[in-house]
């Protein structure tokens, strides 16, 4: 059964500053801000949380079912989703409003300034996950879905769909991201609670615990597993009632874009998941996409030399690992 992934849709725009942003900001007039940035390249590619995750998904061998909104001009990028194997049979198409933007600037450390505008994206609440599940169920010999990942999208999406899942009795997981933000923590709690995964990454999780007044082990009463991201040191997983595991992030040869990485983390992590690997192993997955995603400029323009990644697996974590099995059963070919 496939992942139906809920989300953003966009196009990014990627710049790149050659200097530090530190640099030009004064201590003492960070209230009087106004900054301009000549940036020395500019790359327009396909992005979204949603649409980065099925991607991934896609190219693991899964059959991701992508749900959420988009512009009449989604047209060329829908095309190459499809043609990676992402369906996209329950993507809203507005017939007012773009495709959702991100703007984003990264500067020589890493840092990122970023605008996001949600056009089409503000109609996902619409959708009606329920009525998806069913007309998915029983068609191509579908029966409905595996999971429901919940990500980034309006917060009225995000709980419509978490309250669509629970009233299905669908396993999900709640990935608010970058709207933890603006949620309050009453809203955040309703997301959050009864998931079979929770992801974060270390910021997200701090803040997580500030908006909804929860300990880390209150979380862990309400959700299967949390797993927080950690940049260039892995991700931590915990489960309540057991110690935290730390799983190391496969080394990179080369650092082209960080935009899309922690998404790509999570289609792996998904796909191991699904796919029967525990925790640790699909953090293992997880962080051999991500990097393969931080090799390249653009969260979808990645792919997988299956000999190549499957040695570097195997070096960083053993031949033996669920990781490695798992991606030398992957389908062929796995490369784009």
């Amino acid at each position: 059964m496939p992942i139906a992934v809920t989300g953003s849709i966009a196009t990014d725009h990627l710049m790149t500053f050659p200097g530090r942003f530190a640099d030009q900001l004064l201590a003492d007039q960070l209230s009087h801000v106004s900054l301009s940035f000549l940036v020395d390249t500019l790359d327009i590619r396909p992005g979204g949380v949603g649409a980065n995750i099925a991607y991934g998904l896609a190219l693991l061998g899964q059959r991701p079912v992508l749900v959420g909104a988009a512009g009449a001009d989604f047209g060329p990028y829908g095309a190459e989703l499809a043609a990676a194997g992402v369906e996209l049979a329950f993507v809203r198409t507005s017939a007012t409003r773009h495709t959702a933007r991100f703007l984003c600037t990264t500067d020589q450390d890493g840092n990122q300034l970023a605008s996001f505008y949600p056009g089409a994206m503000s109609e996902a609440a619409s959708i009606d996950l329920a009525d998806v599940v069913r007309r998915l169920s029983g068609a191509d010999g579908v029966d409905g879905v595996d999971l429901v990942h919940v990500g980034a999208d309006t917060p009225e999406a995000m709980l419509r769909h978490t309250a669509a899942a629970r009233g299905l009795g669908l396993p999900f997981a709640a990935d608010p991201s970058q709207q933890l933000a603006l949620l309050d923590g009453p809203r955040i709690r309703e997301l959050v609670a009864g998931a079979r995964l929770l992801f974060t990454n270390e910021y997200e999780h701090a803040l997580l615990l500030g908006k909804t007044g929860w300990t880390g082990q209150e979380v862990l009463g309400r959700v299967g597993t949390w797993v927080t991201t950690l940049g260039e040191k892995g991700s931590r997983i915990a489960v309540s009632g057991e110690p935290p595991v730390e799983v190391a992030a496969l080394p990179a040869r080369l650092t082209a874009d960080p935009t899309g990485v922690g998404d790509a983390f999570r289609a792996g992590f998904l796909a191991a998941t699904v796919s029967g690997l525990g925790p640790a192993d699909a953090a293992r997955v997880g962080s051999a996409l991500a990097t393969a995603a931080l090799e390249s400029v653009g969260p979808q323009t990645y792919g997988i030399d299956r000999a190549s990644l499957l040695s570097r697996i195997t070096a960083a974590y053993g031949a033996g690992c669920g990781a490695a099995q798992f991606l030398a059963a992957l389908p062929r070919p796995a490369a784009r």
